[in-house]
């Protein structure tokens, strides 16, 4: 975990493709395990909250695991710019470990605070989750980044239809151990966190982050004062001097805002993301509501289970077709088709009325569009900044992306209880239509790396 890279001029270059194969079989496997962590604490943890501190904040302590992953996006980014990605992945699934320990400990204390705190820690699983598909874009070739990206994105998939089962057998199996019900699933996912920072820890070497700066840094001519004339030192500079690729420095939440305001492509990856993650939470939090305000109690779990299975298909199913889109027509084309689909979902939805089958082809909607902006708006963010702040903008982006899903969550509940669901889907397209003015904008492309 050394900050600094070294490697002679003279050395030859890394065999990337090789690099590249590995790291991707390993995002895939630790994406799948960290997956299942995260999503066994989303299954129970609202119910855990429910019996520890009563129904009234149980979604707030959901919630925290939300805010918990978009604040901890910006220490875990600012350790990949100064030490390359494997110790930041490592440090935000320990994190995440941790906090799964202390909501165990609050289902035994019945302790409200520690359930906060731990919540918002366990967080962290969501934050490694999330940074790793930018590890997969880093060494990536400019025409296949896309796709690349979308293939650690799907793993998530697995994860998520594995994890229910897991949590009702790790919930039998600690419950036998003395640990009060619901907790033993959020033991399971420590005990994930732990093994996916274990197998990152010891296999993601050479580190893509840190190697894609190096290959810069060799790719970078040396040129000599203004004025003066080449020697035959600074001539063979690049072959006798090694190439060293230090920590940035300055390459904070600051820096990352300068960067992005700076550049246009950045400034619509950003938003592609925060927007469609917005759209996404606000309608699909308050899709149960909707359900049980025309279905009997013992019809509405079962029915909630089906919509959101749908909707979580649309939003991972397809993510490796959305890549290659992404790849094959463009990003910003990809985008738009997106908002196309998220206001498509607005529509369907909100005008379903009760009718289940139509309101679940809206959610399904809502997954695809979601998928569209996060595709090609992480892809389009990751090759539009220069390498030494990147780590800096994606943290910002996905600090950005989870302020946003947090208030639209919030927001959400409150114009659900005075308007209604037609009123909330008409809202969430209304904040997705200036997306498309943005991604119609002519966005310069070039080399962000040569840049000054």
């Amino acid at each position: 975990m050394a900050t600094d890279l070294t490697a002679p001029g003279t050395a030859a270059r890394p065999d990337i493709a090789s690099i590249q194969r590995r790291t991707l079989r390993l995002l895939f496997t630790t994406q799948i395990v960290g997956g299942v962590g995260v999503t066994i604490g989303i299954a129970v943890g609202a119910l855990l909250a429910a019996r520890i501190a009563g129904t009234a904040v149980a979604g707030v302590a959901q919630s925290a695991g939300v805010v918990g992953a978009a604040l901890l996006a910006v220490p875990v980014t600012r350790i990949m710019a100064r030490h390359g990605r494997r110790p930041g992945l490592v440090v935000a699934y320990a994190v995440g470990a941790v906090g799964g320990v202390l909501v165990v400990l609050s289902a035994v204390t019945h302790w409200i605070p520690l359930l906060f705190l731990g919540m918002l820690l366990f967080g962290g699983g969501t934050a490694a989750n999330l940074q790793a598909r930018y590890t997969a874009v880093d060494l990536a070739e400019p025409a296949r980044r896309g796709r690349q990206l979308s293939l650690i994105v799907w793993a998530t998939t697995i994860g998520a239809v594995a994890a229910p089962n897991f949590a009702a057998l790790a919930d039998r199996v600690t419950t036998g151990w003395g640990l009060p019900p619901l907790a033993g699933p959020f033991a399971f996912s420590s005990a994930a966190f732990v093994l996916a920072a274990v197998v990152l820890l010891g296999l993601l070497r050479p580190d893509p982050l840190l190697t894609a700066r190096q290959l810069a840094a060799a790719d970078t001519p040396v040129v000599p004062p203004t004025g003066a004339a080449p020697t035959a030192a600074v001539a063979e500079a690049p072959a006798a001097a090694p190439v060293t690729v230090r920590a940035p420095r300055g390459a904070g939440m600051r820096a990352a805002w300068s960067v992005v305001r700076a550049r246009p492509a950045a400034r619509l990856g950003v938003a592609a993301v925060a927007v469609g993650h917005l759209v996404m939470v606000a309608v699909m939090a308050m899709t149960p509501v909707r359900l049980g305000e025309s279905h009997a109690d013992a019809d509405v779990l079962r029915l909630v289970g089906i919509v959101l299975s749908l909707h979580i298909a649309g939003m991972y199913a397809f993510s490796p077709v959305v890549g290659w889109l992404t790849d094959r027509l463009g990003r910003r084309a990809v985008i738009l088709g997106g908002v196309g689909f998220l206001l498509a979902a607005c529509a369907v939805a909100g005008t379903a009325g009760h009718h289940t089958p139509r309101l679940s082809v809206g959610l399904v909607l809502l997954g695809l569009g979601w998928s569209g902006t996060m595709v090609a708006g992480s892809t389009l963010l990751s090759e539009s900044v220069p390498a030494g702040v990147r780590p800096s903008v994606q943290g910002f982006c996905d600090l950005v992306m989870g302020l946003a899903g947090a208030a639209a969550a919030v927001v959400s509940g409150f114009v659900m209880q005075f308007a209604g669901y037609p009123v909330l889907t008409l809202l969430a397209a209304v904040a997705a239509a200036p997306l498309v003015a943005l991604a119609l904008r002519p966005v310069p492309t070039g080399a962000p790396d040569e840049e000054g």
